[in-house]
C-alpha cells in the first residue's frame, strides 16, 4: 500500500498517484485503497479486455470514469448494459456479471466488504486470458 497520512482518531488521506499500481493482466491494471468495511479501486481496461463471469458476496458500485464498458448481468436471462463515462451501476451481492471493455476505460469500483481475493491476490478468475 501508499504511504497514508493519518493521526489517531482522524480520516487517512490517499493521493491515487501515490497508490501503487498492480497490473493483473496485459489488459488490466487496478489501485486499491481498503478500509475495514468498504474498498474502493480504480481499475485501468484496455480495449477488448474481458472480464470473465463470476459473482461474489460483495456489494459493487461501478463508476465508469472514461470509455465505454459493456457489462453483462444475470444467468439465464441476462441483461446487457453499455456503460460510459458518468454512469454508475449497482451490484447486489450475489448476481452474476460479466465485463467487456468496448474501448480503453477507467472504473471507480467500490465494494463492500473489501474483496479478500483482490486484497491477497487469489482473484484467479480474473486473471486468466
Amino acid at each position: 500500500m501508499s504511504n497514508p497520512t493519518s493521526t489517531p482518531n482522524t480520516a487517512t488521506y490517499f493521493r491515487w498517484a501515490d497508490v501503487p499500481e498492480e497490473q493483473v493482466k496485459a489488459d488490466l491494471s487496478r489501485r486499491l485503497i481498503s478500509g475495514d468495511r468498504v474498498m474502493i479501486a480504480t481499475v485501468e481496461l484496455q480495449r477488448g479486455c474481458i472480464v470473465p463471469k463470476h459473482a461474489h458476496v460483495h456489494e459493487q458500485v461501478s463508476v465508469v470514469l472514461d470509455g465505454h464498458l459493456r457489462l453483462t448481468v444475470g444467468d439465464d436471462a441476462a441483461v446487457t448494459y453499455d456503460v460510459r463515462a458518468g454512469e454508475v451501476v449497482l451490484l447486489p451481492s450475489n448476481v452474476p456479471h460479466a465485463a467487456e471493455a468496448m474501448a480503453d476505460t477507467r472504473v471507480l469500483d467500490v465494494f463492500s466488504p473489501p474483496r479478500e481475493d483482490w486484497l491477497n491476490r487469489t482473484d484467479s478468475y480474473l486473471r486468466t486470458r
